[in-house]
C-alpha cells in the first residue's frame, strides 16, 4: 500500500481508526481509534475491545464493589487509558487484568500515597497479568500493546493503599 501525504487540514466527523490487514485472509484488525469521545465504563466487570476503547480515555468510575476491566490480546498500538472519574476516594478496588497469564505486563506506576510519600510499584515483567488497584483517590494508566505478547505499563495511582501487580 502507498503513503498518502496531505498538504492540509485532514478532517473526521467520528475520529480516525489504526488497523492491521492479514496478509493471507485479508482480515481487518481494529487497533486503536484517534479522536473518539470518552467512554464511561460501567460500574461491573468489562472486557475491553481495541474497536470500542483502544485509543479513548477510559473512565472508571466510583463503583459500588471490584470491577475487573479485561483486556483484548495485545496487539502492537493499541492503547487503554484509564482515569479514575469518582467524586471522592473509592472504597472499592479497579483490577486491570490481560486475558490471561501467557499476556503480562512490563513496567509499573508511580505511587502517590495520601500520607505524602511516592514510591514506585513495578510488574515482575515475565507473569504479573494483573494490576490492583486499591481504594483510589485517583489513578491515571496507560497501557500499550508492545506486541503479541505484552503490555508495557505505566501511570499514575494516588491513594492510601499501594497498587498490587499479580499472577491471575
Amino acid at each position: 500500500m502507498a503513503n498518502t501525504t496531505f498538504s492540509g487540514p485532514v478532517r473526521s466527523e467520528d475520529g480516525f481508526k489504526a488497523i492491521s490487514k492479514n496478509a493471507t485472509t485479508g482480515a481487518i484488525t481494529e487497533i486503536t481509534t484517534y479522536g473518539g469521545a470518552p467512554v464511561s465504563l460501567s460500574d461491573g466487570d468489562v472486557t475491553l475491545t481495541n474497536a470500542t476503547h483502544s485509543g479513548r480515555v477510559l473512565l472508571v468510575p466510583d463503583g459500588s464493589q471490584d470491577n475487573t476491566y479485561t483486556l483484548p490480546a495485545p496487539i502492537a498500538g493499541s492503547v487503554f487509558r484509564f482515569v479514575y472519574a469518582g467524586g471522592a476516594a473509592d472504597a472499592t478496588d479497579a483490577i486491570i487484568v490481560t486475558p490471561g497469564n501467557t499476556n503480562f505486563y512490563i513496567g509499573g506506576v508511580t505511587f502517590l500515597d495520601t500520607d505524602n510519600e511516592v514510591s514506585a510499584v513495578f510488574s515482575d515483567g515475565n507473569s504479573n497479568s494483573s494490576i490492583q488497584i486499591n481504594v483510589p483517590a485517583g489513578f491515571d494508566v496507560s497501557i500499550v500493546g508492545l506486541n503479541t505478547t505484552n503490555y508495557q505499563i505505566f501511570g499514575t495511582v494516588t491513594g492510601a493503599t499501594a497498587p498490587v501487580f499479580a499472577d491471575q
